[in-house]
């Protein structure tokens, strides 16, 4: 006798769905081992790249490689972004803090103008290690 509510379902069915939830798990261990040996391959490579030639390693994590990213914003709109960003008037609350700041920083004398040369630069270049 059937209850109320229950469902018949099919042997052969439940035996599909069955399947298919065993691969789709079988799917997505397979996916999360090749996600970990993908990371731990990455990890391996900096590490020697870190041991043999350092100044590539930085070079390379500074300027890592873009796949996929399309195309970049118009520069009209970043120049909007920018313009509303930096041309409406905000009104912060300048607390306390400020005021015990800057007459801390009234006692400080600045700093003579120093005017930088090329010849400076050449001589602090030529000392440099790189």
């Amino acid at each position: 006798m059937r209850l109320l509510g229950q469902i018949s379902v099919c042997p052969i069915t439940q035996k599909v769905t069955e399947r298919i939830d065993d691969l789709n798990q079988k799917i997505a261990a397979w996916g999360k081992r090749i996600q970990r040996f993908t990371e731990r391959s990455r990890r391996f490579h900096e590490n020697r790249l870190f041991q043999s030639d350092q100044k590539r390693l930085y070079k390379s994590l500074e300027r890592p490689e873009v796949c996929g990213a399309g195309p970049g914003p118009d520069q009209a709109d970043i120049s909007a972004f920018w313009r509303r960003l930096w041309s409406e008037p905000v009104n912060h609350s300048e607390g306390h803090w400020m005021e015990v700041v800057a007459s801390q920083g009234a006692s400080v004398t600045p700093m003579d103008h120093i005017t930088i040369t090329p010849e400076d630069v050449a001589e602090a270049v030529r000392r440099a290690p790189n």
